[in-house]
């Protein structure tokens, strides 16, 4: 219980520290440009059976590692998350545990709170009305076709991207979003990312790398660009720069669900409007839990203990275990290993 207590603290200091250091197609259901006429029913790996998605959804989410769902999520709860978001902007609601991050080039201006000084909260479990997201009927539909009956929300965001100061800070650099997690296996895990309203390549949509999901996990770390990247912002450091990309071009409610394995970042906001999406990563509950020590997750595990160390003192370490067992809630089914 003390070790919860802790890692609850430390979700509270690392949105202090979630601070920048210095320095397309149109998406559809089955959209894609790699051919699936050729896969056979058995060879499904990534999707499970059910009566929810389509031969050719199946079929294109197995080749490419996305699907892109149109209208799935409705107006009214996606004004109901925006609502919500600006409260916890105005300073008006706090939960617990949430990361609040900012961009280098606006936490050091005058702005008085509002949505114009955060870029990001994640690990919003506490909040009743953003974690409604990880509840929905519809999501939970589709997010079903991947982790199977029983289902955890493991990780939570709202993604509030910032028009770029010029120095290229609102890009996110390609990753896969298994680096963060310490929990296998990685084909009873997805992403839900729903879009609050029209995404596309001028202010920083998603841009994916199909089939990488069927890869390994690749090794992280910061990238070398001169504007630098947020905190914790890893990224690839070996990967095919002339790997075909599709920049997933969304309407308002569209979500798109995907493997983590798949390789994607985004791009630089080249608006003066602020783009934007809220996500959840859901995993099996039959998922367990592995240590990553000796592997290229180390060095994740090692930034975050070493923030609980510096804050806490070495009586109150964590581990990345107890910080994902703050997380996870039970959003469908039974809880088993996790």
């Amino acid at each position: 219980m003390e070790q919860l207590r802790a890692a609850a603290r430390l979700q509270i200091v690392l949105g202090h520290l979630g601070r920048p250091s210095a320095g397309a197609v149109v998406a559809h259901p089955t959209s894609g440009t790699i051919s699936s006429a050729s896969f056979h029913p058995q060879q499904f790996q990534y999707t499970l059976d059910n009566n929810v998605l389509t031969l050719e959804q199946r079929k294109f989410y197995e080749e490419n590692g996305f699907l892109v769902i149109k209208n799935l999520v409705p107006d009214a709860d996606i004004q109901r998350f925006r609502n919500e978001f600006e409260k916890i902007c105005r300073k008006e609601v706090k939960p617990l545990g949430l990361t609040v991050m900012r961009d280098v080039t606006i936490s050091k201006s005058e702005y008085a709170p509002s949505e114009k000084m955060i870029t990001k909260v994640q690990d919003f479990q506490e909040d009743k009305e953003l974690f409604r997201y990880c509840t929905l009927p519809e999501i939970l539909k589709y997010v079903e076709c991947f982790t199977g009956p029983n289902i955890m929300a493991m990780h939570t965001m709202l993604i509030n991207k910032p028009p770029d100061s010029g120095k290229k800070t609102s890009r996110h650099p390609l990753h896969q979003d298994l680096h963060y997690f310490p929990f296998r296996p990685s084909d009873l895990i997805v992403c839900a990312w729903t879009a609050m309203e029209h995404i596309s390549r001028n202010n920083g949509c998603l841009v994916v790398l199909p089939d990488t999901h069927k890869g390994s996990l690749k090794p992280h770390d910061y990238p070398k660009w001169e504007g630098g990247v947020n905190k914790m912002f890893h990224g690839i450091q070996d990967y095919e720069e002339n790997k075909a990309r599709v920049h997933l071009v969304m309407e308002k409610g569209d979500t798109v669900f995907f493997h983590p394995l798949l390789i994607h970042g985004s791009g630089q906001n080249k608006t003066q409007g602020f783009r934007k999406a809220i996500s959840c990563h859901f995993a099996s509950a039959d998922c367990h839990y592995i240590d990553v020590k000796g592997t290229s997750q180390e060095n994740i595990e090692k930034e975050v203990v070493g923030i609980a160390h510096k804050f806490f003192g070495a009586e109150n370490s964590v581990n990345l275990k107890d910080i994902w067992m703050f997380r996870a809630r039970l959003v469908k089914g039974e809880r088993t290993n996790l």
